[in-house]
């Protein structure tokens, strides 16, 4: 690991801020994440790059006990607890007709729309890539707001699409729990891939 930092833009105190001391939250504080932080979250976000610049993601946030009842539900039960006491819940999804949108997203090819997306089956394989990288900037965000996120693929993906985007446009991604963390709700880090088993060069 590069330790001077001398070689990046960004400080060390950001770097370790989003990276290096961030965690997956598994517990938090009862302090409230207001709509304010999140819509701040997204300006910052919402700049990260996709194909075509194609925005399928779609986030519900789920405030009130009753949302969080109807989710909790689909939740593998090792995701229950922490979803119930969380300060927040957001279940990211793709919205598979963003491709309706893309003549002003992407004025450059405006025709991009009918070219590349007339196909749902098409549309669905690229929300999911793309979808996913919208998520991992939001992660990102939601650390850069001083915040942990907890994302979680545990769930019943079809019982979630049935009770909250009934509509069959829609396919959720993940469910991310946000506040700020608890001391004891931080696990140690996973152990990654050095960067020999990562990168090679031809």
């Amino acid at each position: 690991m590069i330790g001077a930092d001398t070689r990046l833009a960004l400080d060390s105190v950001a770097q370790n801020l989003l990276f290096r001391q961030a965690h997956t939250a598994h517990a938090f504080t009862d302090d409230p994440v207001p709509d304010e932080m999140v819509e701040e979250i997204y300006d910052l976000v919402k700049y990260g790059p996709t194909a075509f610049n194609q925005q399928p993601l779609r986030v519900l946030l789920l405030r009130s006990p009753e949302s969080r009842e109807r989710l909790l539900r689909h939740l593998s039960r090792g995701n229950r607890d922490k979803t119930e006491r969380a300060p927040l819940v957001a279940v990211l999804a793709v919205d598979h007709e963003f491709h309706q949108e893309l003549p002003e997203q992407f004025p450059a090819l405006p025709a991009a729309k009918d070219l590349f997306y007339a196909d749902r089956e098409v549309r669905e394989r690229s929300a999911a890539v793309n979808g996913a990288l919208q998520a991992a900037y939001f992660i990102v965000g939601i650390r850069a707001a001083g915040l942990a996120a907890g994302p979680m693929t545990g769930f019943d993906a079809a019982g979630i699409d049935a009770e909250f985007f009934p509509d069959g446009e829609h396919s959720v991604l993940a469910v991310v729990n946000i506040g700020r963390p608890k001391p004891d709700g931080l696990r140690p880090r996973g152990p990654r891939l050095e960067y020999h088993q990562v990168f090679s060069s031809i």
